[in-house]
């Protein structure tokens, strides 16, 4: 009855690891997760008394398919302000969160059998999504080596006759890396000799850093002649700590741009108006509100690695952004876990035995395409990261 694309889904891992951790939870077990992307604190106060000030006042119809005019207009403002190249807001298309506008750009430029080059570790959902839209996921391993970053050689190398796009994540999910002007300005040049590849740009943790810098470093930056074939994909979730609202958007040229808001309209008709109304109040109005989740958000990095210090067999990067621990487990895996008798091979069964034997959830690194490590998100309570560090040294424990 299915069809083969049905066949080939499987469900997110990260959320599959979060579910499995709620189970646990319920059955009264004391399992700290450290597996979703997800903000900790509430959302933004600015963006929660707008969406209550919209249902009272009615606003809770259909709106255009691809945003109101007023939150394209201030998306556009403000990006055009932090990239440093101008956009319009008819170049600008908002839907129901940055995955789901991420899945509609892939739908809207992607034929059969074009190829997406996807640096690893990459986040888990982009291979199924270009798998979805009908591409070829390909895969540019970028090890510790490269720290985890794609470099032109490996771009250039990577580019056949059949590339039609590069996904590019900065500071990256699940690294927390971020890429230097100097690291993009050299990708930039190798994207210019190939000028049939469309770069989409994943900027959704690109004002979660950890310096005094207002957002991560950008590609337009060092070069904004390659505005007419790239497309820009943001959104409130992570900034402004509005998952559940679920309000995305992308900027870009308009023969991409309106197409994908025809698309919304026979899929989604429109974005919730009510959390439209919360984004436009976040981006007007939450920059105190946001230096403060930054302050937060880096209190809880440096509590995680402190919590984390020392681990025997574990190597931790120092992340530039976002909510993520990449954690190198190579040295654990064929050593045989004393507590339960088994021998852990990959990272995939450390990451059970972390949550059956210690109660703690991961996301092994073999789902964001490199094998030997683990995805560890620490926006959770400075109770649960000093738990969960303890647990971690209670691992290894057992197993040096």
């Amino acid at each position: 009855m299915i069809s083969k694309r049905a066949q080939m889904l499987k469900p997110s891992p990260t959320l599959a690891m979060a579910n499995r951790a709620r189970e646990l939870q319920a059955q009264g077990k004391d399992v700290v997760s450290m597996t979703v992307g997800e903000p900790d604190w509430a959302t933004f106060t600015v963006a929660n008394q707008a969406g209550i000030e919209a249902i009272e006042k009615g606003f809770t119809k259909y709106t255009a398919a691809h945003g109101t005019p007023e939150l394209r207009q201030e998306v556009a403002k403000q990006t055009s302000e932090q990239v440093g190249v101008e956009y319009g807001p008819n170049e600008v298309v908002i839907g129901s969160g940055a995955k789901y506008i991420l899945f509609s750009i892939l739908m809207m430029i992607l034929d059969s059998g074009d190829e997406v080059l996807i640096p690893t570790p990459y986040w888990v959902s982009y291979p199924t999504m270009v798998e979805l839209a009908g591409g070829v996921p390909k895969a540019v391993e970028c090890g510790e080596n490269v720290n985890f970053k794609l470099t032109p050689e490996l771009l250039a190398k990577a580019i056949t006759p059949k590339t039609k796009a590069l996904i590019l994540c900065s500071p990256s999910n699940p690294t927390g890396l971020q890429y230097s002007r100097e690291e993009l300005k050299a990708l930039a040049e190798v994207l210019r000799q190939n000028k049939n590849v469309v770069l989409i740009s994943d900027d959704i943790y690109n004002r979660l850093i950890f310096n005094d810098s207002k957002m991560a470093p950008h590609i337009l930056h060092v070069a904004p002649d390659l505005r007419e074939r790239m497309l820009i994909v943001n959104g409130a979730s992570k900034t402004y700590s509005m998952t559940g609202w679920r309000v995305g958007w992308a900027l870009g040229p308009k023969q991409v741009i309106s197409p994908m808001a025809d698309f919304l309209s026979q899929t989604t008709s429109s974005p919730s108006s009510i959390s439209q109304k919360a984004a436009l109040a976040a981006l007007q109005k939450g920059d105190a509100e946001l230096v403060k989740a930054r302050q937060n958000l880096t209190a809880k990095k440096d509590q995680t690695l402190k919590a984390f210090k020392g681990l025997k067999g574990m190597k931790i990067s120092q992340p530039d952004g976002a909510f993520y621990l990449w954690v190198d487990v190579k040295e654990c895996l064929g050593r045989t876990h004393r507590k339960s008798g088994k021998k852990i091979q990959n990272d995939k069964e450390l990451a059970e035995i972390l949550l059956n034997d210690h109660l703690v959830a991961t996301v092994p690194g073999s789902e964001f395409g490199a094998e030997g490590y683990l995805r560890l998100s620490f926006v959770t309570s400075e109770a649960n990261i000093v738990k969960a560090g303890q647990r971690f040294q209670d691992f290894t424990a057992e197993i040096f």
